[in-house]
């Protein structure tokens, strides 16, 4: 056990300071934060911004079965994201040492976060039967995309915010 001094104050929590799967967690489970803003789009992934500040951004995604993103990384921006409800699966495809194409599956379900950073190069989409959720949090650089259309081996196409 410890002492602490009586006045002894604690300072209050800077949010941008908190790791990014905290900060995504947080805003998954408050959804009365963002249940006003969901939406399912059958000819698209749909996506809304639930929060903004200097540091980041806060989305909101929901996903059709089948819907999915192109094979792409953030650019400059660090984050996290994590599935609310239904399955995702993420694929991350990475150049090894000795140069070949590395791909891991992530399956993924409600609860479980996934983190980014630049460099990071991934595709995600909802393989099942069900729609699904998830919030993401993109700090230094918004949500920015670089989309890797022919494979990761061709490299990126284009850039999208």
């Amino acid at each position: 056990m410890f002492a602490v001094p009586d006045n002894t104050v604690a300072l209050a929590e800077n949010a941008v300071q908190r790791h990014p799967v905290r900060v995504a967690l947080e805003y998954a489970n408050d959804r009365d934060r963002w249940r006003h803003l969901l939406r399912y789009d059958p000819d698209q992934r749909f996506s809304a911004l639930i929060a903004r500040d200097e540091e980041q951004e806060i989305w909101l995604m929901s996903w059709l079965p089948g819907q999915e993103t192109d094979l792409h990384d953030h650019v400059e921006s660090t984050g996290a994201f994590t599935v609310v409800s239904g399955a995702l699966t993420e694929t991350v495809s990475r150049r090894a040492v000795d140069g070949r194409v590395v791909t891991e599956v992530h399956p993924l379900v409600a609860g479980q976060s996934r983190v980014f950073a630049p460099g990071y190069v991934h595709h995600v989409h909802n393989p099942g039967g069900d729609p699904a959720i998830s919030v993401h949090v993109y700090r230094s650089g918004g949500r920015a995309m670089r989309s890797y259309r022919g494979s990761f081996v061709d490299g990126p196409t284009r850039s999208t915010t």
